[in-house]
């Protein structure tokens, strides 16, 4: 087995992964921005009544979201 086959296949999982977790991060961005996030998201949370923490989640999930999604598609040209 030569080194360039496992290197391949190896930057191959990687780019499956980190696209798998930035399209998880973008819907819970979504759900965070519809309010609708399952409540052992928010469990750890010092607002709870307040919807201003809906909006700083779901645009942090969002962006990290887009920067895996964008290391994902980098990995893969590479």
């Amino acid at each position: 087995m030569s080194s360039e086959s496992v290197s391949a296949g190896s930057k191959r999982s990687l780019t499956i992964i980190l696209a798998i977790v930035a399209v998880i991060a973008i819907i819970l961005g979504v759900l965070w921005f519809a309010g609708a996030a399952p409540s052992f998201l928010d469990s750890g949370s010092h607002v709870k009544a307040s919807g201003g923490g809906h909006v700083y989640r779901g645009t942090a999930a969002i962006v990290v979201g887009l920067v895996l999604g964008g290391a994902a598609w980098f990995s893969r040209k590479k």
